[in-house]
């Protein structure tokens, strides 16, 4: 062999090994973006499912709202984490029936609840986005670990593969709004 030939063989290797460490650390990294977004996502949902407990116990509803909202809230918050998407999905629920109630905000319209009903609108709008940017990183992450070589040299490691997180999230009901439910909206 000539040094010509262990020059290039040499080159050619280390090219390889840098290319294989910046596929692993790009996929290290989509990883812990992704453990970030789950974790906001997570306080979310808590931020939400907290806010929609406050709403029920404030007196301001009637009382089957208030139980049924209390319940999905409780339920959202306790679930297991195979049934935590059905769970949230059902405080959704809930709170588009309660809100979506004939005259709703004529009837808490100055019993100062226009706070309270600011911050469960903005706990809504936090879980659309926070699952959007969640729901991203997983494809982003699934994507990364579907490539040749990530699979061949299993550079993922023993990571579980993310799973998207699917919940009803839009607070108008379907066709009702005439725009789509691409954005949280509470009815009213």
């Amino acid at each position: 062999m000539t040094t010509t030939s262990i020059i290039l063989i040499v080159g050619i290797a280390a090219l390889l090994g840098v290319y294989i460490s910046w596929r692993a650390g790009r996929l290290d990294r989509l990883h812990g973006r992704l453990e970030a977004t789950r974790a906001a996502l997570d306080a979310a949902l808590l931020r939400r499912s907290s806010a929609a407990l406050e709403l029920a116990s404030s007196g301001l509803l009637d009382p089957a709202t208030s139980v049924l909202l209390a319940g999905a809230a409780h339920d959202a918050r306790t679930a297991a984490d195979d049934q935590r998407e059905l769970r949230e999905s059902d405080l959704t629920r809930a709170l588009r029936a309660a809100f979506g109630q004939p005259e709703f905000r004529a009837s808490l319209a100055g019993h100062g609840a226009e706070e309270l009903l600011a911050e469960v609108e903005a706990a809504s709008h936090q879980v659309f986005l926070a699952r959007k940017f969640h729901n991203d990183a997983v494809a982003a992450t699934r994507l990364a670990r579907r490539r040749w070589l990530a699979r061949l040299l299993r550079l993922a490691g023993g990571a579980a593969l993310p799973e998207f997180f699917e919940i009803d999230d839009s607070m108008v009901a379907p066709g009702t709004d005439g725009q789509g439910t691409d954005m949280p909206r509470l009815a009213g």
